[in-house]
């Protein structure tokens, strides 16, 4: 029987036949993937690469472009470490006579209920001044380039803004025999029972701040939903105000240069959430904060063109990247541009702290629940939406070895859990047999 040669196992041979027999070897998974049925039909991009011998030791498709998804938020990650410090910037203020003016900075942190309470109530709520606020600093936009406008009732597309508050959402939460527990209190006279769904669930206006229910479907005890609230100066006012419990007025004024800035959480708090839940909201909000450094402006696309110059220059493929979270489809990036950051990030941030502020499979995030009997070796990012999945970290191997690598695959049909459970297979291969 013939045995044919495609272009793809011929690749495979050329790579693996450049390795010596000391360096790692890939053959087991090489073959696994090349025999796959569940990546046939798939656009499916890998690479491997060996950190102690700073070379790369297996690639497929390295330089085609895939959109990434949440493997995005590797790239706001390695901006905000490389840009931002140990704590993360609140707002800017500045003391004129009685009065104490505000320009947001994009903390996502601000009464978060998913984060840990900072300083920044306390400052605020005590302070003697009369507060003005002033969005003049805002240049972007509250949805990102290529976001789906029928995701806006869902949590992960939360608004972006200048001043974030109680996370851009609004929390409904069963409050028997009470009914709906509605925080921040703001909302609480917005709700409605309008809503004809067939499940209790709560639906905003496309652009206001109503929320509706329905009257005939019974809330479950533990029911909780959140749901994004339109955003706004005025909006961002009046919940200041509502939460401060006294008044905060707008105003028109520019940053002042000699503003000062005062600080709230420490950084690893918000990126080991960003990474571990693939929050959203947090990770557009960095690269605000990002902007706000770089750029002087609050504006994700203009903080993302200068973190592409000033930072990521060395990267072997130009991308197209445009917002902070990867929930734009529009996104491009390539496995060895992927490959090549987090090489960076491993050079900038220490092992330990790095793999405590990645998932890690069987134990943490959105890996908990890849299957792991022992100790955890893969430490990464996944990134998926419909008809996409990607995964891009650091493997240890059995004989210690750290390996870096990015599978990413797009436009399947299968089943993402299939896909998943093939990736993990790979990388499980690599991790027995070197």
């Amino acid at each position: 029987m013939m045995r044919i040669i495609t272009p793809f196992l011929f690749l495979v041979t050329l790579v693996l036949s450049s390795c010596n027999t000391n360096k790692v070897s890939l053959k087991s998974a090489a073959k696994l993937i090349q025999q796959s049925t569940t990546f046939a039909q798939n656009q499916t991009g890998i690479v491997f690469y060996d950190i102690s011998e700073q070379k790369t030791i297996f690639e497929q498709e390295a330089n085609r472009y895939f959109m990434p998804a949440s493997n995005t938020k590797l790239f706001t990650f390695y901006a905000s470490l490389k840009t931002l410090g140990d704590s993360i910037p609140a707002f800017h203020y500045q003391v004129l006579g009685d009065s104490l003016i505000l320009w947001g900075t994009g903390d996502p942190s601000f009464l978060n209920p998913d984060l840990a309470t900072s300083k920044v109530y306390d400052f605020l709520k005590n302070s003697s001044e009369k507060i003005y606020f002033s969005n003049d600093n805002f240049t972007g936009t509250f949805f990102g380039q290529g976001w789906a406008w029928d995701d806006y009732n869902d949590y992960y597309a939360a608004e972006i803004s200048g001043f974030p508050i109680h996370g851009n959402v609004v929390r409904f939460k069963a409050n028997s025999p009470k009914g709906l527990t509605v925080t921040p209190k703001l909302f609480e006279n917005k709700v409605y029972d309008w809503s004809n769904e067939n499940t209790f669930s709560i639906q905003r206006d496309l652009g206001a701040n109503l929320f509706s229910h329905p009257s005939t479907q019974k809330m479950k005890a533990n029911f909780v939903q959140d749901v994004p609230f339109k955003t706004g100066v005025e909006i961002t006012v009046a919940l200041l105000s509502d939460t401060l419990k006294k008044e905060v007025t707008m105003i028109n004024k520019a940053l002042d240069k000699s503003a000062k800035v005062f600080y709230s959480l420490p950084a690893d708090s918000l990126y080991k959430r960003m990474l571990h839940v693939s929050d959203n909201m947090i990770a557009e909000h960095l690269m605000l904060l990002n902007a706000d450094i770089l750029t002087g402006e609050l504006n994700v696309s203009k903080g993302i063109e200068a973190a592409k110059k000033q930072l990521m220059s060395d990267l072997p493929d130009a991308s197209r990247w445009v917002d902070g979270s990867g929930l734009s489809r529009y996104n491009l990036f390539t496995p060895r541009s992927i490959v090549k950051l987090l090489q960076n990030i491993y050079q900038t941030v220490p092992q330990e702290r790095l793999f405590k502020l990645l998932p890690a499979a069987g134990k943490s995030g959105t890996l908990k629940s890849l299957p792991s009997n022992e100790e955890p070796f893969i430490f990464a990012k996944s990134g998926s939406f419909s008809n996409n999945y990607n995964l891009s970290g650091y493997l240890i191997t059995k004989k210690g070895k750290v390996l870096i690598f990015s599978i990413m695959n797009n436009s399947f049909l299968k089943p993402m859990s299939e896909i998943r459970k093939e990736v993990t297979k790979i990388l499980t291969e690599v991790h027995e047999k070197n």
